[in-house]
């Protein structure tokens, strides 16, 4: 792949059209995806969920979440610390997520209960993380595995020369119906032909591998607007169960990520259970003129989540169906 223009890094890109792309089915092998599923499965996440963005939680107000059908409440300390709990008051059950924050502690709305990182009779709060893009809890009895100490991240862009964006959607599916998307690169420019131009898989990891070579690598060009678009090469990887790593290896923007991770939500009112997305975007560059791109850092966000819903619109309905074929058997 050639490098891109010194100051543009945009290409006119030969595009055939939709249904006279290459076929991507005979390499898409259902056996590959799923060995990699199983692999992905296979890793420690030290019962580490995603709850959201880490600007989403305010030292004013706390954020209320469900995890696997377990409710809490995530809140900041008065130095900004992050602490997660049971989401209802252990007084009467009142829900803590329209508590009060007052010094740095949860003041119930009922009865005026304080609680704190220090927990009280009957209210444990448990580990909680800010990443710096991302607030996690530690669910130890939801997760069932040997407790980390820290969530299991990859390496990231520093976020102060990036520019961040998160995005949450949801679906009636499971945590790994939305990795095994994301494990299926072969669908990009066929499912996505909006986004992704001639896409072609580089390399695939065999159904068995050591971890280092567990990799998707792809050649794609994001489109921009017409014929213009940005080629790059990126590769794909899970380094826990939950989480699907994008990394751009060659061209514009290398260093750059985007994160999805899935948590589980709980079953709904139909007794399927439901999964939020939640895809941190880091958009980085090495280039002078990156510094004008995180200036309007404001104005590209809502764009970077504006297309991150929109391509999980039907990811979310291929992860969905993938749920239903398999609730069939």
């Amino acid at each position: 792949m050639t490098p891109p223009p010194r100051f543009n890094p945009l290409r006119r890109l030969r595009i055939p059209a939709w249904s006279e792309q290459r076929p991507s089915w005979a390499d898409a092998n259902p056996s590959v995806i799923e060995g990699a599923l199983r692999r992905a499965t296979d890793r420690p996440s030290g019962n580490w969920f995603v709850l959201g963005a880490s600007t989403q939680l305010r030292r004013d107000r706390p954020l209320g979440r469900t995890v696997a059908g377990v409710e809490l409440v995530a809140w900041r300390d008065a130095d900004g610390g992050v602490h997660a709990g049971p989401g209802a008051c252990p007084h009467l059950g009142a829900p803590l997520c329209d508590a009060a924050v007052a010094g740095g502690q949860l003041v119930c709305r009922w009865h005026g209960l304080t609680l704190g990182a220090a927990g009280r009779p009957s209210w444990t709060p448990w580990p909680a993380h800010d990443d710096g893009v991302l607030i996690w809890a530690r669910l130890d009895e939801v997760g069932g595995e040997p407790a980390l100490p820290a969530p299991v991240l990859a390496p990231r862009p520093p976020a102060a020369h990036s520019v961040v964006a998160v995005a949450t959607m949801a679906g009636r599916c499971e945590p790994s119906d939305v990795v095994a998307n994301r494990l299926d690169p072969w669908h990009g420019s066929w499912f996505h032909p909006y986004s992704f131009a001639n896409l072609r898989v580089i390399s695939a990891p065999p159904t068995e591998c050591a971890e280092a070579d567990d990799r998707f690598v792809v050649e794609v060009s994001y489109r921009v607007a017409g014929q213009l678009g940005v080629p790059v090469i990126a590769e794909f990887s899970c380094p826990e169960p939950r989480t699907v790593l994008m990394r751009i290896v060659e061209g514009e923007g290398a260093g750059s990520v985007v994160e999805t991770h899935a948590t589980p939500l709980g079953t709904g009112p139909d007794g399927a259970p439901r999964t939020a997305v939640i895809e941190a975007t880091l958009a980085h560059s090495a280039r002078t003129g990156f510094a004008v791109a995180r200036a309007a850092a404001p104005l590209l966000r809502p764009l970077i989540r504006r297309a991150a819903a929109r391509l999980w619109r039907d990811d979310l309905a291929y992860a969905e169906r993938r749920y239903a074929l398999r609730a069939k058997d």
